[in-house]
């Protein structure tokens, strides 16, 4: 049973996505950080100084590459790979021994306002690169472009303006198809992906326009976000109430939106001694009531999370709840969007394009406040024509938006089943 949508005020909202994004790591990094002695991340992006192998593979007895693509347009992407297991088990779909070709490789893509660190820091029993490499399969785990490790470019500096430049649009059309084809490159098989919340959306963007599907073999994503007009929080409508997403580069004065950014953690602790709000209790507040998260998860979150994206990107997603409907970036006075898009209002990412036989695993949840049910079954409807044998779906009522990541107990509710889903295609 989906939780209501009463979502009264909210998607009228140009930032009610900016908002809960916001609150959800910023707020809840300052609780706990105090409580706890939460180590802060670096944003110096040195891989060579101990990147995600260093810090959080090998020390775990597994083997770690570091990787770096380019994209088009000049950005520096940082991968992690995990060829096999600790015990260098066998590939994937059966093929073992000495001398066997490498295994099926899966692309794990993270959400927004995070890297690939948050798929690894839980127990090799319960994080996802872990569970699938010790079942034969070549991970890679992708960073997204601002992100601590993929901070890097052929030209502009982080702390330049023109490098934040960029929505999740370009995510859709560089990102994304750059670390795909060097996974192909690399492996010389078409891999799977895995994609949490800002990593679906990105995914179901590009399907939708036809990219990167004929470079995978399928699809598994967890809380898929493909519209964003349900979503239901107290905290998230009040500071809705106080954003215009357009202007929210203009009202922090900068272009890289930074969670830990001084200008945001102000804010958040005149949102914190509000009336009725409690600073403390924010996972569930803002992602629902997580099922299966304990303190020491969200513990090892924060030692490594926030991270930054673009002020760009997060004005994207609040355009988003606002129109009910998935489009380009809104640039909003007609002549910029008639020179980005040849028309005056932003192309429509339609998920009814995505092909019928391209693989999908969708699994969700009754308790998820940011990808609502109710969001999800509008996703669903238009992929009412998808061939019945290529779409699996996975509803999960007491599951919330970060179970899926880092609760102990997805690996019993959500993992086995997507790599059974994996299996029936490699």
């Amino acid at each position: 049973m989906s939780p209501a949508a009463d979502h009264q005020g909210l998607s009228s909202s140009a930032a009610a996505m900016v908002a809960v994004a916001l609150v959800l790591f910023s707020s809840l990094h300052l609780a706990v950080a105090g409580a706890h002695g939460v180590v802060q991340p670096s944003r110096s992006g040195d891989i060579a100084g101990g990147g995600p192998c260093a810090l959080a593979v090998t020390p775990l007895g597994y083997p770690c590459e570091e990787h770096q693509v380019t994209t088009e347009d000049g950005y520096i992407l940082s991968l992690q790979r995990i060829p096999r297991g600790r015990g260098g088990g066998g590939a994937a779909g059966g093929r073992g021994g000495a001398g066997a070709r490498a295994g099926q490789p899966v692309l794990l893509q993270h959400g927004v306002l995070v890297d690939g660190m948050s798929w690894l820091l839980a127990s090799p029993e319960e994080s996802l690169p872990f569970i699938l490499a010790d079942r034969g399969f070549d991970v890679w785990v992708a960073n997204t472009r601002g992100t601590r490790w993929s901070r890097r470019h052929v030209s502009l500096d982080p702390s330049s303006r023109l490098y934040w430049n960029w929505s999740w649009d370009d995510l859709v059309v560089n990102d994304l198809p750059a670390m795909v084809d060097f996974v192909c490159r690399q492996t010389g098989q078409k891999p799977h992906y895995v994609g949490h919340s800002l990593g679906t959306l990105v995914a179901l963007a590009a399907f939708s326009e036809g990219r990167v599907v004929d470079k995978l073999k399928s699809a598994a994503l967890l809380t898929p976000v493909g519209y964003l007009s349900h979503i239901t929080t107290p905290i998230g409508i009040l500071l809705a109430r106080a954003f215009v997403g357009e202007v929210i580069s203009d009202f922090l004065g900068i272009a890289e939106f930074d969670p830990l950014a001084p200008q945001v953690t102000k804010l958040i602790r005149v949102f914190c001694r509000t009336p009725g709000m409690n600073c403390y209790d924010l996972v569930g507040s803002i992602t629902g009531n997580n099922y299966c998260l304990n303190s020491s998860a969200v513990d090892g979150f924060l030692k490594y999370e926030p991270q930054p994206t673009s002020t760009k990107t997060m004005v994207h997603f609040a355009q988003t709840v606002r129109d009910g409907v998935l489009t380009k970036y809104d640039y909003v006075v007609p002549e910029r969007n008639i020179a980005s898009y040849g028309q005056a209002e932003p192309p429509v990412y339609e998920m009814s394009n995505i092909p019928a036989g391209f693989p999908l695993f969708l699994t969700y949840g009754g308790r998820d406040s940011l990808a609502d049910p109710a969001d999800v079954r509008l996703l669903l409807d238009d992929l009412r024509g998808h061939d019945r044998d290529k779409l699996t779906v996975k509803y999960l009522d007491q599951f919330a938006h970060l179970d899926f990541v880092i609760g102990v107990c997805a690996k019993d509710y959500v993992y086995k089943d997507m790599i059974a889903f994996f299996n029936r295609f490699n």
